[in-house]
């Protein structure tokens, strides 16, 4: 099993660099999602943050190459805004021209540019056979799901100016339809019962939500008003 970097590796230059660049591009989409480069809530970046964290203990847990996963998670999305649907084969391309300047192991580099060329879809119809690939994907979707999914998605939408009724909120939490599909898409074992618990967790919380906004928590009949 691959361990837990030591207070050595933190330094390294590497991991500095890519973070600044992924950085660098969460503002430079925030401008143009949010129109300014400090908005309330960077979606970009708390996302990316919370995947590295994912990412890299499920590197731990399942014994894939830290390092790749890791550098892989930092920039996987460093394309996203430009990009678009083709962000995973111009990320691997950043993270080709990027690595090589660092102190990042070369032998490394096409392992991290592979996985990030594969991490596409909230769902998959044939499993990653690549280790690190499957984590970086797993780690990825799992920040979709669950109760982080919900206030990442409330807090982009409140960056970007909308106005939210409760009504409107509700409908889109019972109408994502997507994420049975994600959960049965999951790779490695951790990832597969955290996914099934999140999901578990994601729908009680709408639940519960539910009740109270409408009352039914207070028992006897309901008329809608």
């Amino acid at each position: 099993m691959a361990k837990t970097d030591n207070k050595a590796d933190k330094t390294k230059e590497w991991r500095k660099i890519v973070r600044k660049r992924m950085y660098k591009a969460t503002k430079e989409e925030a401008v143009g999602r949010y129109r300014t480069p400090f908005p309330p809530f960077n979606y970009r970046w708390e996302h990316v943050q919370t995947v590295v964290k994912l990412a890299v203990r499920l590197a731990e847990l399942t014994g894939a190459d830290v390092e790749v996963v890791e550098a892989a998670a930092w920039l996987h999305d460093v394309a996203k805004y430009n990009a678009k649907q083709k962000h995973p084969q111009k990320g691997a391309e950043q993270a080709r021209k990027i690595l090589p300047k660092t102190d990042f192991p070369p032998e490394k580099i096409e392992r991290v540019a592979k996985a990030i060329e594969v991490h596409m879809g909230l769902w998959r119809k044939e499993p990653l056979a690549n280790l690190e690939a499957a984590v970086l994907w797993d780690a990825d979707k799992l920040t979709k799901i669950g109760l982080t999914g919900v206030f990442h998605w409330l807090g982009d939408s409140l960056s970007q100016g909308r106005s939210l009724e409760m009504v409107e909120i509700l409908e889109l939490g019972h109408t994502a339809n997507w994420q049975e599909r994600t959960v049965a898409s999951m790779h490695t074992e951790p990832a597969r019962k955290a996914a099934a618990e999140r999901l578990r967790r994601y729908r009680a919380l709408w639940h519960e939500l539910e009740e109270e906004v409408h009352g039914h928590d207070l028992g006897g009949g309901s008329r809608k008003l």
